[in-house]
């Protein structure tokens, strides 16, 4: 009798702990870094790994300091699933419950699971504010550039990456208005090329990101699709 009241005295124990932490989780930047100001928009980026998908690690774009949140949502577009690196500040509470319990994963960087569209982890929205400079996720080269239209509107360009590390895939990084060097062939690196500077896709569509992130949740998105003619 004994043992089982003191069991769940534990479990309540807990549950509480897991509640009490959800308001440090889910509060904050997903990278502990110091908050975002004008000089942060031209910095180049420190390496960070926020997702990967087999062998392949996308990394920040931005600088530390310009970002503003990290966000996850599913698509129907063909994009493949990604995995985010870090921890949901926003997972429910199970999932934080047996997190502290098994006391798996990496607690940085945070992200959020983004509502308002399909359920899962193909598009990874990076927030910054316009005017960022931003930088390749990946090694490789550039295969496309392309208008993004969104609303009706022109709003900067969609940039295709083939990587090095996974030649079968493509790497799409969208809101970004394109540096003049970056042309159809042009080599990038990782956290070290960069593309262009972050547009103000909010000001032509509501961000899902802005329930989580300043700057009307502004930001950089990143997808990857197979690459044409690779086998499924």
């Amino acid at each position: 009798m004994l043992l089982s009241v003191l069991g769940a005295l534990g479990v309540v124990t807990l549950l509480f702990t897991a509640f009490g932490s959800s308001s440090s989780t889910t509060a904050g930047a997903p990278i502990p870094v110091e908050p975002s100001s004008p000089a942060a928009v031209a910095v180049r980026p420190t390496p960070q790994v926020l997702a990967a998908i087999g062998n392949l690690h996308i990394q920040l774009p931005v600088a530390a300091a310009a970002l503003t949140a990290i966000g996850f949502h599913g698509s129907s577009d063909g994009s493949l699933s990604l995995q985010p690196v870090g921890r949901q500040a926003n997972a429910g509470l199970l999932e934080r419950l047996w997190r502290r319990i098994a006391g798996s994963g990496r607690d940085s960087p945070r992200w959020y699971q983004l509502e308002g569209g399909p359920a899962g982890t193909n598009v990874l929205d990076v927030g910054t504010p316009p005017g960022t400079d931003v930088y390749a996720p990946v090694k490789g080269s550039v295969v496309a550039v392309s208008d993004l239209v969104v609303g009706g509107k022109r709003v900067g360009s969609r940039i295709d990456l083939r990587p090095s590390e996974s030649p079968s895939v493509m790497v799409s990084v969208l809101n970004v208005r394109p540096d003049p060097s970056i042309v159809v062939g042009t080599p990038v690196l990782a956290a070290s090329s960069k593309l262009g500077t972050a547009v103000d896709v909010a000001a032509v569509e509501q961000q899902a990101l802005a329930a989580h992130a300043s700057h009307d949740g502004n930001n950089v998105s990143i997808a990857v699709y197979p690459s044409p003619g690779s086998l499924p």
